[in-house]
């Protein structure tokens, strides 16, 4: 078996890159996601909404693989803005166990002057291990 591109059903087509690639060992390289729907629509809500949704994001292309958010092992968030992070901090923790329960993965988060989508307010990329 080769690499497997995953993308989940009804989104609108990755342009340029893939959403997930599957190994042939099962590791699942998620490629960095943005508070945006499968149809490429920024969510309301600012950093919390964005934050879920990307997620989710992750969660969806996780399950279109045949996985679940437990899979998950590594999360890498770029964010643009430290000090609207740090005063969240409440909210960040309730939303992130809303779409990960408490499942914590590896983490590391970088801060980034911007990102490609203007909109983007965050980014994440994750891994999971399928067996």
């Amino acid at each position: 078996m080769s690499h497997k591109t995953i993308h989940p059903d009804g989104w609108l087509p990755a342009k340029g890159y893939a959403n997930g690639v599957l190994t042939k060992d099962g590791t699942l390289h998620i490629g960095g996601q943005i508070g945006w729907d499968a149809n490429k629509k920024f969510v309301s809500g600012g950093f919390i909404g964005q934050m879920k949704q990307a997620l989710q994001n992750i969660v969806d292309i996780v399950e279109a693989a045949g996985g679940s958010a437990r899979d998950v092992t590594r999360l890498t968030w770029f964010v643009t803005d430290k000090r609207e992070y740090l005063s969240l901090q409440a909210e960040v923790g309730a939303a992130y166990r809303e779409v990960f329960g408490r499942h914590f993965p590896a983490m590391s988060m970088i801060i980034v002057a911007g990102l490609v989508e203007d909109e983007a307010l965050l980014e994440i990329e994750a891994t999971a291990h399928l067996s």
